[in-house]
């Protein structure tokens, strides 16, 4: 038992230590949706043909504002966990929405 509470003082635990992960984790999510959402806005949006450019330039757009989003929720992933609010996978959530709208902005960008 006394082993269990030397290891939530060493981490910081307690009740301050999970109402910061979960105050985190939370706000983490939430950016990390909005970054999937702009990810998905930026693939869903085909040109209708040659002359469509206002469609080629939104998607750019949003992949550019989704790439962003997702630098800032690694940054702010990275205060977390050097915190020891939240655990290093979390560092993956970011990569994948920002992985996709670089993707999108190179080389699957669409073309007229």
């Amino acid at each position: 038992m006394n082993d269990t509470r030397n290891v939530s003082r060493q981490r910081g635990g307690g009740a301050s230590h999970r109402i910061g992960a979960v105050v985190c984790a939370l706000f983490l999510a939430s950016g990390n949706l909005a970054t999937g959402y702009l990810a998905l806005l930026a693939y869903a949006a085909e040109p209708a043909g040659p002359w469509d450019s206002e469609t080629v330039a939104h998607s750019g757009f949003a992949a550019g504002l989704a790439l962003a989003l997702a630098f800032v929720t690694a940054v702010l992933t990275w205060v977390s966990v050097k915190a020891e609010w939240l655990d290093r996978w979390w560092f993956t959530v970011p990569a994948v929405p920002a992985l996709a709208a670089l993707l999108r902005l190179t080389l699957l960008a669409p073309a007229l």
